[in-house]
């Protein structure tokens, strides 16, 4: 079983959705125009997940793994349908602007990806915590990428956030720049992708920063312990 640091650690940062694994791209770049669009659909892909993950664990002893897959596309759309309808009720306006990306959730190779690989095989706890974990390095992926096209876009940060989340989001709105024009490029497609491959660009190097530092410890080290064993105290030790 996997330990629960090692869930988290992956979930949200080695093997996050977007940085690590490279999926659901499509509503990713589709919505991520600004970070409210980010969160929102970040919040509705994590109660999936959630959900997802905690059925499939729950019944993988009942289920056939001939049929397995077909069933667990049918627990997701179930899912998913009741999440749509549910903000379709109560965040509305949130609703109209995610539009079709909602219902396409079902489709996300990532939330069929963990309950295949990770619930299907562990016990409801740790696979409610996997899908916690994904979902929100998931919603972090989508709100920095809708806050970079948004800042350098139009220079606000979470805006209408109170008009599509609700009240309670009103101090997350802010406006950066006064009178600032804008990069259009940024709320356009081609935008997301330059945007998106610049921060892989980021995690990347700071993989590759965190991997050198034991080597560097490491020769250190090795430096003083040499050092050590050539000293006159040394050579009588």
């Amino acid at each position: 079983m996997s330990t629960y640091s090692q869930i988290i650690r992956d979930g949200l940062w080695h093997n996050n959705i977007v940085f690590g694994q490279l999926l659901a791209l499509c509503p990713l770049l589709a919505v991520t125009s600004t970070a409210t669009n980010g969160l929102g659909m970040g919040l509705a892909s994590t109660a999936v997940l959630v959900g997802s993950n905690l059925l499939v664990s729950m019944t993988r002893s009942l289920i056939s793994p001939k049929v397995r897959i077909p069933i667990f596309v049918l627990l997701i759309a179930t899912l998913v349908t009741l999440v749509d309808m549910a903000m379709n009720a109560w965040l509305h306006d949130l609703h109209k602007m995610l539009g079709l990306f909602i219902p396409l959730i079902v489709t996300n190779c990532a939330i069929l990806g963990r309950a295949e690989a990770f619930a299907s095989r562990q016990p409801v706890l740790p696979s409610i915590v996997d899908g916690l974990m994904m979902g929100i390095g998931f919603t972090l992926a989508l709100v920095l990428l809708g806050a970079t096209r948004e800042i350098l876009g139009s220079g606000t940060l979470f805006a209408n956030a109170s008009l599509l989340l609700g009240s309670g989001f009103t101090g997350l709105e802010l406006v950066l720049f006064e009178d600032y024009q804008g990069i259009v490029l940024m709320l356009l497609p081609p935008g997301g992708f330059l945007a998106l491959g610049f921060l892989i660009v980021a995690k990347r190097l700071v993989d590759r920063r965190f991997e050198q530092r034991p080597t560097s410890m490491q020769a250190n080290l090795i430096a003083v312990t040499d050092l050590d064993e050539s000293s006159p105290e040394g050579n009588k030790a």
